[in-house]
């Protein structure tokens, strides 16, 4: 199944074994993916910048700064990761609450982490441009998307003179050692949306996500 989701055949086995170890499991701290999740990290955005500077040759830097956020945003990694089937690869304890975790989307950086260690930068480009960036679909709607809800939001009530607060409701820890928040946000002290995320920043998000669903924009 390695081989389907890469399209190469690894060298080694041994990095690709460690990124799809979670710290969950029991023994497996020393060989769990997070120092590949750092290299895999630094690595997708290093292509995806020269991919971009590529494509878009007459955009200034701020577009090609934000189209990288849309691209390789933690919601994109995990969807892409369940897209490649990494979701049935990755060794972990208690991991639920799946849409508010950022398992897969780790598993999928430190997969291209164990992808630089074994074949180096160019098989990352490879694979990431051949075979991932397609899956997003059309990368010019892709680049130009806004999926800054919290700002989008934030810009909306500047607009229309309302007041917009957040307010983190609690902080729950998961089976799988991550933490889930919930915040909300109020508008002119009205609760317009409610929402989960691995981070406060994530849950801000959903949470704007639904008031702007609320409002209708």
């Amino acid at each position: 199944m390695l081989y389907s989701i890469l399209g190469f055949l690894p060298g080694s086995l041994k990095p690709y074994r460690m990124a799809l170890t979670h710290s969950s499991i029991k023994g497996c701290r020393l060989f769990c993916n997070e120092r590949l999740e750092f290299l895999g990290d630094a690595v997708i955005s290093s292509v995806t910048a020269d991919f971009l500077y590529s494509k878009f040759h007459r955009e200034r830097e701020g577009f090609l700064s934000k189209s990288r956020s849309n691209m390789v945003c933690r919601e994109q990694l995990n969807k892409l990761a369940i897209e490649l089937g990494l979701d049935k690869l990755v060794r972990s304890y208690g991991v639920h609450h799946l849409e508010n975790s950022c398992v897969y989307g780790n598993a999928f950086e430190a997969l291209v982490g164990a992808v630089y260690i074994d074949k180096g930068y160019g098989h990352c480009r490879r694979f990431l441009i051949e075979k991932v960036f397609p899956m997003l679909g059309d990368i010019n709607t892709v680049a130009r998307s806004d999926n800054n809800h919290k700002s989008r939001l934030i810009e909306w009530s500047q607009k229309n003179h309302r007041l917009v607060t957040f307010e983190l409701l609690r902080e729950e820890a998961c089976a799988d050692g991550s933490c889930c928040f919930v915040s909300q946000v109020l508008v002119d002290g009205e609760v317009f949306g409610c929402g989960e995320g691995a981070s406060k920043r994530a849950s801000q998000q959903n949470a704007s996500h639904k008031a702007l669903e609320k409002i209708g924009c």
